[in-house]
């Protein structure tokens, strides 16, 4: 007795076989933006360290050539920096606080950028006159 639905059959499990490669393909595919939204909320639970990682992933993830970023890119690439510099601050990181600060502020030179940039260099010039 022949099995009627055999070609149906193996045509639909081809068809499931590649949607699930494309699913796994893209799938895979890192998206800063949605490192950007979890290390917000790790650092809105205080979860510093993993803030921190999460954000780091942010800059590895982007390219290391700006020429070749787009807009939104760029922009979350600065953001990164700097959220990567409140972090360390928490952590009293302060040389690698200055160091983020000063990359964020080089992508996008912003008030904002500009203000935490003289604030750490303050605070570090306090911490190096105490010694």
């Amino acid at each position: 007795m022949k099995f009627i639905g055999y070609p149906r059959m193996i045509k639909h499990l081809k068809f499931i076989l590649l949607l699930l490669i494309l699913l796994a393909v893209t799938g895979c595919k890192d998206d800063p933006q949605r490192h950007i939204n979890l290390a917000q909320w790790y650092a809105q639970k205080g979860l510093v360290d993993e803030a921190i990682l999460e954000y780091r992933e942010v800059t590895r993830l982007l390219p290391n050539d700006t020429k070749t970023m787009s807009r939104e890119e760029y922009e979350l690439l600065a953001k990164a920096h700097y959220s990567l510099a409140l972090m360390y601050t928490k952590k009293d990181w302060w040389d690698y606080a200055l160091k983020e600060a000063e990359t964020c502020f080089e992508l996008l030179p912003t008030r904002e950028y500009y203000e935490i940039l003289t604030l750490l260099k303050k605070r570090i010039q306090l911490r190096d006159s105490d010694s």
